[in-house]
């Protein structure tokens, strides 16, 4: 199921709102546990969402804004 870039952000943001510094930890430990069993399209999710929530809690991103991809 495809997910847009905004609606990814949306997600990120939602989590890192809600849990904070744990769904960072959350997400990069999902990273490492999909690439160990070899689900290398749900490690890249989690990679993607683990780098926006870090860029949230690092007010490197700013969720309500609109997202620029290049």
């Amino acid at each position: 199921m495809p997910i847009s870039a905004s609606d990814l952000c949306t997600l990120a943001a939602d989590l890192a709102a809600e849990h904070g510094l744990v769904a960072c930890d959350y997400a990069h430990r999902a990273v490492m546990a999909f690439e160990a069993e070899g689900e290398i399209d749900r490690a890249r999710f989690w990679f993607t969402l683990a780098t926006l929530l870090d860029d949230i809690m690092l007010h490197r991103l700013d969720p309500e804004r609109p997202i620029t991809i290049h």
